[in-house]
């Protein structure tokens, strides 16, 4: 499975999570208020929080909803990580690390 079919599964309401986890991983990092080892996990725990939230304000609170959102904040934390470590990985293999 490719990056643009894992980017299929993810709801278009909430598709605008994958640049705004991808930019709080960037602040986090520079900053340094997390360990790089624990900005997956945050970034997971974000988006799992916000997708309950933006589907549970939709659809209510049920348990299918909850799981969905689960679901897609794992998903969109995902794709925001591979699109960051992709940036990083074509940055060296340019600067012919």
């Amino acid at each position: 499975m490719n990056s643009e079919q894992i980017a299929m599964l993810i709801r278009p309401e909430l598709f605008i999570l994958v640049p705004v986890l991808n930019l709080i991983g960037t602040y986090i990092k520079k900053t340094g208020i997390i360990k790089n080892w624990a900005i997956p996990l945050t970034l997971g725990t974000l988006g799992i929080v916000v997708s309950i939230l933006v589907l549970g304000f939709d659809n209510g609170f049920t348990p299918s909803v909850i799981l969905d959102g689960i679901l897609q904040g794992i998903l969109s934390a995902g794709v925001a990580v591979y699109a960051h470590q992709l940036k990083i990985q074509t940055a060296r293999a340019r600067l012919g690390e």
